[in-house]
Parts: C-alpha cells; sequence; structure tokens
C-alpha cells in the first residue's frame, strides 16, 4: 500500500534527520525529491505545487531552521500536511437515527460496488445494524446472483426483484421491504458502465430522488491513478456524493489517487478496501494513512485488528497454561493462525513503527506458505508428541518430515521457534505476575 511513494520519502527524510542544522537550500532541495516523488506516485500536478507550497512556507520559518532538531521538525510538518491532504479527520458513514437508513453505492462498471455493498454490509453488521442488500444492477449479467452468493455467504438478506428491469421500482419496493422486516440499513448495490453516460446519471438520479438516500458513496479503483480521480469529479458534480468507497489500495505502490481525490473533489475517502476478502474493508483514517506512508507505523489499526481476530476466552486460557508451563504446539498452532486472520503479514509488520521504515522491511521474505508448512509439521505428529516436545527425538524428526513433505531441517527450525516462543510468552506471564496485574500477551 502506497511502498514506492513511502520509501521515496522516507529515504529522503532520512538525509534530513542526519544534519544537525538545515538551510534553507537544505529543505528547497528536499521538497524537491519529495514534488518528485509525489508526481511519480501520480498525485494531482495542482495537488502536489499546493501541498509543497504548504510545507515550504512552514519549513522555512525561523523557529525550524534554528531548533535543535530540524529534521525532525520538517518531517513533523510534512506528516501534518499529509493528513490535510487526506482529509484531516476521519469521516463517519452518515446514518438516520429513524431507520431505515439508505447507503447507495455508485461507480463505474468493473470498480468493485458489488462487492464493497457485501464488505459494507459486513462493517456495519458488526456495529450492530441489520442491513438488507439490494440488488438494482439488472444490467450486468449474473449480478444479481453474485450480490445473493454474497449475501448467502455472509447470511445477509438480498432483496432482488428477477421479473423487474426496473432498479427505480426495484430501490422503492426494498425500502418499504426493510421497514416490514425491522432492517435498518439499505445498501443499494446500483448498475455501472463501462465509461460515463447520460443514461447512467438519469438512473442513478431518478433511484436518488425515489428512495432518498443518506449517503451516497462512490467506489473507485485505486489502480487507475488519476482516472479514479476525474470519475469521482464527475459523479460528485452530478449526483453530489457523499464519501468514497476506494478499492485494491492494497495493490496500488503509488497511491496517488488517494492522495488526489479529497483536495480535487472535496468529498472525504470514508472506507478503504485493503484485499480481496470479503473482510478487507477498513474505516479510512487520515491520520494512520500518512503515518504508514512515512514509516511511523499504524498500532492503532494493529491493536484493532488483533481484538478482532483474537478471542478473549482463548487468550485467558492460554495465559493459564503459560503459568502452568503447559503450553503445547497445538496452542502455538492456534495463535499462528489467528494471527493469520489479522491479515497478510507485510501489512501487520508495515503497522509497527521501526519496522515499517523502508530498510528494515527490503530484505525480509515475508511467505505466508511458511504458516501452512508449520500446519502440515505440526498435523503429522503424535497428540503425545504435540503435547510434550521433548519427546521428538531425530527418529520421529524424520517421521515427522516425511509425514509433512518437508525437510528434517524444516521440523528442528519450528521446535527452535516454538521453545523461543514459549519462553518469551512465559516471560510476560511472569511479569504480569510480580506487578500483580492481568499479563499482557502480544495480540491478545
Amino acid at each position: 500500500m502506497l511502498k514506492s511513494l513511502g520509501e521515496r520519502l522516507q529515504a529522503t527524510f532520512k538525509k534530513l534527520r542526519g544534519k544537525g542544522k538545515l538551510t534553507e537550500q537544505d529543505v528547497t532541495e528536499a521538497m524537491r525529491e519529495v514534488r518528485m516523488a509525489l508526481l511519480e506516485a501520480d498525485v494531482n500536478l495542482k495537488v502536489v505545487r499546493d501541498f509543497i507550497a504548504a510545507v515550504k512556507e512552514r519549513a522555512v520559518g525561523k523557529e525550524v531552521l534554528e531548533s535543535l532538531t530540524p529534521g525532525q521538525l520538517v518531517i513533523k510538518i510534512v506528516h501534518e500536511e499529509l493528513i490535510n491532504l487526506l482529509g484531516g479527520t476521519a469521516s463517519r458513514i452518515n446514518l438516520s437515527p429513524n431507520p431505515p437508513s439508505v447507503v447507495m453505492l455508485v461507480g463505474l462498471q468493473g470498480a468493485g460496488k458489488t462487492t464493497q455493498a457485501g464488505k459494507l454490509a459486513r462493517l456495519l453488521r458488526k456495529s450492530g445494524r441489520h442491513p438488507l442488500l439490494v440488488a438494482c444492477d439488472v444490467y450486468r449479467p449474473a449480478a444479481v446472483q453474485q450480490l445473493e452468493i454474497l449475501g448467502k455467504q455472509l447470511d445477509i438478506p438480498v432483496f432482488a426483484v428477477h421479473a423487474s428491469k426496473n432498479p427505480v421500482e426495484i430501490a422503492s419496493a426494498a425500502k418499504e421491504a426493510a421497514m416490514r422486516q425491522g432492517r435498518d440499513l439499505v445498501i443499494i448495490d446500483t448498475a455501472g458502465r463501462l465509461h460515463i453516460d447520460e443514461r447512467l446519471m438519469q438512473e442513478l438520479k431518478d433511484i436518488r430522488e425515489a428512495v432518498r438516500p443518506h449517503e451516497i458513496l462512490l467506489v473507485v479503483d485505486a489502480m487507475t491513478g488519476q482516472d479514479a480521480v476525474t470519475v469521482a469529479e464527475t459523479f460528485n458534480n452530478a449526483l453530489s456524493i457523499d464519501g468514497i468507497i476506494m478499492t485494491k489500495l492494497d495493490g496500488d505502490t503509488r497511491g496517488g489517487a488517494a492522495l488526489s481525490v479529497k483536495a480535487v473533489t472535496g468529498k472525504p475517502i470514508k472506507f478503504i478496501g485493503v484485499g480481496e476478502k470479503l473482510d478487507a474493508l477498513e474505516a479510512f483514517h487520515p491520520d494512520r494513512m500518512a503515518s504508514r506512508i512515512l514509516g511511523m507505523g499504524d498500532v492503532l489499526s494493529l491493536i484493532e485488528k488483533a481484538e478482532e481476530a483474537f478471542d478473549v476466552k482463548q487468550a485467558v486460557e492460554l495465559e493459564r497454561k503459560l503459568r502452568s508451563q503447559t503450553f503445547t504446539l497445538e496452542d502455538f498452532l492456534a495463535q499462528l493462525q489467528q494471527m493469520r486472520n489479522m491479515g497478510p503479514l507485510d501489512q501487520l509488520l508495515g503497522m509497527i513503527p521501526g519496522l515499517a521504515h523502508a530498510g528494515k522491511l527490503k530484505d525480509l521474505q515475508l511467505d505466508e506458505r511458511e504458516l501452512k508448512r508449520v500446519e502440515a509439521v505440526i498435523f503429522s505428529m503424535t497428540v503425545a508428541e504435540r503435547q510434550r516436545p521433548e519427546l521428538i527425538d531425530g527418529s520421529r524428526r524424520k517421521r515427522i518430515a516425511r509425514g509433512s513433505g518437508t525437510e528434517v531441517q524444516d521440523v528442528n527450525r519450528l521446535l527452535k521457534q516454538f521453545e523461543q516462543a514459549r519462553k518469551m510468552m512465559k516471560n510476560f506471564a511472569d511479569m504480569g505476575k510480580r506487578s500483580g496485574k492481568k499479563a499482557k500477551f502480544p495480540f491478545s
């Protein structure tokens, strides 16, 4: 996510940190490099000019150039201006206190509206809402069926009228159905086109007039760069959208659309798609994104992911086992599997301050297949071996390697990792015991 831009900016600011004193020329040269990095990241030219001007005006002030840590102050200024560029504060979705709230998703064909409708319904259900998905894309082949399949996977009802080709009538009927069924949230998946045309816009306007949505969210593909910004501007002019869902941000190493769209349209990014799974939709936080770009990590998002992925009862049981020294290989595997539920490992490490710096992760190979290899090795052990790893001698290691399709070195490495993890987590438990407080395990 924004990897190339982040690496360029971090390399530029590393030079500033190394200087005891800064001159106006030093700042000018750094801003020139920042400007090039932003342009190469496909950020809108006017946005880049305004951003550089704002940073430079603050960075060449007397309090910065005469500071004992001028480089750090310049980075702080860039961080603050990046947050402003990305929208300032997180923008919440507008939901009505008088249900049902109606959310209308719009956008071009291929942007991922149908999938995002399912992801958004799942995300808002976690906050206590009872969503109803509405299939109003009556033109794209199998669009209705796709939404119905998503609804079944998520156990969320889908309103569809297979006999009707009138999306306005379907949307109106869905709102009435939601009121009858006690559904307090209606999410409408509308049709798109390969390009913007008058017929599409008129249809969307008609749906808007019929159901009076509380929120119109535009779904755009970050991979399309400045085209996404142009699309956002056009839809906003026609429909007055309330916010943006930016998909495939995990696949866009440049990030120009994310950095440009708020400044160009005045409308905030409210959600970002960070993967293909149905849980890969996050609320957008400008401050957290700015910190990730500059290699400062994102601890708050990491904690939120951990709280969602980890089971509290399992964490308490784990603490008991560690204190009684009964932590087994099965427990070790359960911990690894829960970490995997938090998302791709490289994304998680990028949220940790220090590890997020370009140089720290550059040579680190993050192969998630390693977790599957660990699973195979542990599943090839007997119950007794999983509970008492000290039983695993040379001959048993060979048998386990054959059974798991791995090498003896893989088994040895796993056992060593297990011992290291057991010692580390035992130390956490002992620290909590000595302080009289409940132990705080990593990610639990």
